[in-house]
């Protein structure tokens, strides 16, 4: 990630590539809108749901059909973020590079697109996949957008609300597959739920100091020490690896799913440990990366092992 200095009273100029055409710039703003990396994360989650709430053979084409809704749901949300904090992302120098701080799109753009992705696909979740889908999905987005969003510059409590809607889409692709929110949608948003901590405080260690200079009051910003934040990442953690066997106490996976998930999730404990010993960028790096590895494995291993009902 490029690092951009910005400074209070600095306005960021337009990127310029060479010999790229202006419609290529506009293209990639925005792609760039839909924050790709939390839709592979949505993609992949609300897979994993539908595959486990599925009984019997899988509909690959109506699960494609709800991923590719709810991707739209999520994008259509990131899109919106971005021009709700826009002048925050000014200021901070992971983000002072995204389109409209750098004038690339202009803000009636990202709200124009935000607002039809976002309503694209709640209607298509909803004419495919019922209504609890699609209230799962509106509901995602609107607490991230007037909950979430404003929150995190008046208290710390944000990410804990922010983790909710993160938490969502493995519910929409399980209530998808089987019509209901029932046992098995809440485990699965519970086990995200907590997986959360541990990537978003560690993620919010690094860039601290971005996040203080553009007023946003997440946990490290406030613990100076990084005494409150590791502990919570190392006790959340330590919830995963309960939240996470429960799955196969449940009957909903197997016993390869239940020792897999107890060797990653206590591995990712040690990890947790191991960046909290020294609390530096470059272990609370090396943390982030960890988490991004563990959710697929995790879910990987639940699907392999996934037992008939």
């Amino acid at each position: 990630m490029s690092e951009v200095r910005v400074t209070a009273t600095a306005q960021p100029s337009k990127p310029a590539v060479a010999g790229q055409p202006a419609w290529a710039d506009k293209l990639n703003a925005y792609v760039t809108l839909t924050k790709p990396d939390v839709s592979f994360l949505v993609l992949m989650t609300t897979g994993a749901g539908y595959y486990m709430g599925a009984r019997g053979p899988i509909g690959w084409l109506h699960m494609i059909h709800v991923i590719v809704a709810t991707m739209m749901i999520a994008a259509g949300t990131a899109a919106l973020n971005h021009y709700i904090e826009r002048e925050s992302d000014r200021y901070m120098r992971r983000t002072a590079s995204r389109p409209l701080p750098t004038g690339v799109l202009t803000p009636t753009e990202a709200l124009r697109f935000g607002i039809v992705l976002s309503l694209a696909g709640a209607g298509d979740l909803y004419l495919t996949a019922g209504f609890w889908p699609c209230f799962l999905g509106v509901f995602t987005c609107l607490s991230y957008l007037l909950a979430y969003t404003p929150l995190k510059k008046r208290t710390v409590w944000a990410t804990f609300i922010g983790a909710i809607p993160g938490a969502i889409p493995p519910m929409i692709g399980w209530t998808a597959a089987t019509g209901k929110v029932d046992a098995g949608a809440w485990l699965l948003f519970a086990i995200l739920f907590v997986w959360q901590f541990p990537h978003f405080h560690a993620i919010a260690w690094m860039y601290r100091e971005d996040y203080a200079r553009a007023g946003i009051l997440m946990l490290p910003v406030v613990d100076k020490e990084g005494r409150r934040t590791f502990r919570q990442i190392i006790l959340y953690a330590a919830a995963l690896v309960a939240v996470s066997l429960l799955p196969a106490v449940m009957g909903f996976a197997g016993v390869l799913y239940f020792f897999g998930a107890l060797v990653t999730c206590t591995g990712l404990v040690q990890v947790c440990l191991w960046a909290a010993h020294a609390k530096t960028n470059t272990r609370a790096k090396w943390l982030m990366h960890a988490t991004v590895l563990h959710i697929p494995i995790l879910l990987g291993l639940m699907m392999y092992d996934k037992l008939p009902r």
